[in-house]
């Protein structure tokens, strides 16, 4: 049955299926063809199992929270408060670059809405003061992942509903390593800027700097609503999902002003079709990983890699080169929601922390998003700068060297990844 499962699925993929219904027809092809006395109803009902589930609906909540916020043009709000803080440094708009990026992405949760958001105002604005249309590009699409490590993150919630892991943990589990490999972008940033030469932005009058610090902190206050209700009990991660979307709404209708009937009717319909699309993932993926457990793989798979070793550090560097193969290649929704049933089961027998796995797991992936030949970060990129995607590439491997070399350190340190939990 996993030999027919795999072939079918794998066949599909390589011939253009979407990844969603390859799981699907991959898993019928394991019932109908193994000869298995199972019924093809068991396919509808572990579907509508694997998305009947109350954190699930944290995932359209926090969707939406994203979409309001971005719509309300938060982003240059956001660049005006990093411009603020770390302008007055040698490459000073690339560094605004990366510090928007992690404010924004406290906000947005998704790396491509991240470096949408930032790279169309950067970008121009890099190429108008001298900087090479390549290195701007990078630069944007490598704080871009941020989007998805720096709480609250869509990945995360995933994770934490795929493995049964507190969604609140991992929310404050990813928020030193964001600010860590926010510091690691910045300052390959500085050494390339010295290097080029590149110039410092002017300082900005004190009472400019009131109005913009008052005007972006009314965005910043929605991670903390976020996190601050979560820890405090006041509401569970999908009802903070919820208290989000309402307070994105108060904040583009009532104080920037800049949201409109039709601009929410548009965000309602892109926040559904992608929700349609992550829910009906999820669904196939279940029935997937039903297979998968019918069949005993995750013991095989736990049992195969401790009879090669039953060193933490070991099993951690081989999941980091199975994760960052399928970073590359994969989506990260369909990554976790594909490999965390499986990789459950090793955690377990490997004794290794679900929630600091979870953490190192959404970095791995993350990775993925600046790494060719998918990279769709590299895509929007180079996209906004108008310039091919060869010409981003170059210069994003030394921030692709200094991600992975993070989650080196996070190996032999794992408490970088639970220091607040």
């Amino acid at each position: 049955m996993i030999s027919i499962l795999f072939i079918a699925f794998f066949v599909l993929l390589l011939i253009g299926v979407p990844i969603a219904i390859a799981l699907a027809l991959g898993s019928v092809s394991a019932f109908v063809f193994s000869g298995s006395q199972i019924p093809l109803l068991i396919v509808v009902q572990k579907m509508f199992s694997g998305v009947n589930s109350f954190p699930i609906m944290a995932i359209p909540l926090f969707l939406l929270a994203g979409n309001i916020m971005a719509e309300a043009k938060i982003s240059n709000k956001l660049v005006g408060l990093a411009l603020i803080m770390v302008g007055r440094y040698r490459g000073g708009l690339a560094q605004v670059s990366t510090g928007a990026s992690a404010f924004f992405g406290a906000i947005s949760g998704s790396a491509p809405a991240t470096t949408a958001a930032i790279g169309s105002i950067m970008i121009p604005s890099m190429t108008e003061k001298g900087y090479n249309k390549g290195f701007s590009a990078a630069v944007v699409a490598s704080s871009g992942v941020l989007g998805l490590i720096i709480p609250p993150s869509l990945t995360m919630v995933l994770y934490g509903v795929t493995a049964g892991v507190s969604i609140g943990d991992l929310f404050m589990a990813g928020i030193v390593p964001g600010l860590l490999l926010a510091l690691g972008i910045m300052t390959i940033t500085y050494l390339r800027a010295r290097k080029d030469n590149l110039p410092k932005e002017e300082p900005i009058p004190w009472s400019e700097k009131k109005k913009v610090i008052a005007s972006s902190l009314i965005a910043l206050l929605m991670p903390v609503i976020i996190l601050g209700g979560i820890y405090s009990g006041a509401f569970t991660p999908t009802e903070s999902a919820a208290v989000a979307s309402l307070y994105g709404l108060v904040v583009g209708f009532f104080i920037y002003r800049n949201l409109t009937i039709r601009k929410l009717f548009n965000i309602l319909k892109t926040t559904a079709e992608n929700t349609a699309m992550i829910m009906f993932l999820i669904a196939t993926a279940h029935i997937f990983g039903y297979v998968i457990a019918r069949e005993q793989v995750p013991g095989k798979l736990a049992e195969m890699m401790m009879s090669i070793t039953d060193n933490k550090i070991f099993i951690m560097f081989i999941l980091l080169a199975m994760l960052m193969l399928l970073g590359t290649f994969l989506d990260n929704v369909a990554a976790i929601v594909l490999i965390v049933p499986t990789l459950v089961g090793v955690l377990q027998t490997a004794q290794i922390d679900p929630l600091y796995f979870g953490v190192f797991m959404v970095i791995a992936l993350a990775v993925g998003q600046i790494t060719p030949p998918v990279g769709l970060n590299l895509f929007v990129a180079s996209n906004i700068a108008n310039i091919r995607f060869e010409q981003v590439v170059k210069y994003t491997i030394p921030y692709i060297i200094m991600y992975i070399i993070a989650l080196i350190i996070f190996i032999f340190v794992p408490q970088l990844l639970t220091f607040f939990v």
